[in-house]
């Protein structure tokens, strides 16, 4: 089934909507198990469903570049996509009022400096890493981005985005231990 699959992704890279009917209807009950799963509510997996399948009709061209199997591909399609639209909620807005007091347990001086401290120490780590691996660290782990997210803004192949975390991290690690 794989290699079908990938075959009919293939076509609906050209356009071929007939490809596209038979791809969903083969693969759509696994690609709303995912959004369900992550998303939790039926009507917003229903709703990412149809958003999924926009995004495989307009990512199928790149697919044989990807190097995944297609069910591989097209979970990660539905997984991130529904990771993104949980991304997109906003909190619901409380009225003044009724929103409970806070107190302000804003770190103390000593500890702000020390903060501080350690923020220069990472961005001095950061700095040493290639501009682009930097780049991807900062986008992965301070703005959460997932690696697809990452793969197709430094369009690369998904496993190099992960290689690259993996090694910056380690970097990070080092250098942060000296």
């Amino acid at each position: 089934m794989p290699e079908d699959l990938s075959t009919l992704i293939q076509r609906v890279g050209l356009g071929d909507r007939q490809a596209f009917r038979t791809l969903y209807s083969l693969t759509s009950p696994k690609l709303y198990a995912v959004c369900l799963r992550v998303l939790r509510e039926r009507s917003d997996a229903e709703d990412a469903l149809q958003e999924v399948y926009i995004k495989v009709w307009h990512g199928a061209p790149r697919f044989a570049v990807t190097g995944q199997s297609p069910v591989s591909w097209l979970a990660a399609i539905a997984r991130n996509h529904a990771i993104d639209r949980i991304r997109a909620r906003k909190p619901l807005a409380v009225a003044i009022s009724d929103a409970p007091e806070i107190p302000d347990d804003g770190p103390d001086p000593e500890r702000a400096v020390l903060a501080t401290a350690e923020r220069r120490r990472i961005d001095d780590c950061l700095s040493r890493l290639k501009a682009e691996r930097a780049d991807a660290v900062r986008a992965a782990y301070v703005d959460g981005h997932s690696y697809q997210e990452l793969a197709e803004r430094f369009r690369l192949p998904l496993n190099t985005v992960r290689t690259w975390l993996r090694r910056s991290l380690l970097q990070l690690r080092e250098c942060l231990q000296q």
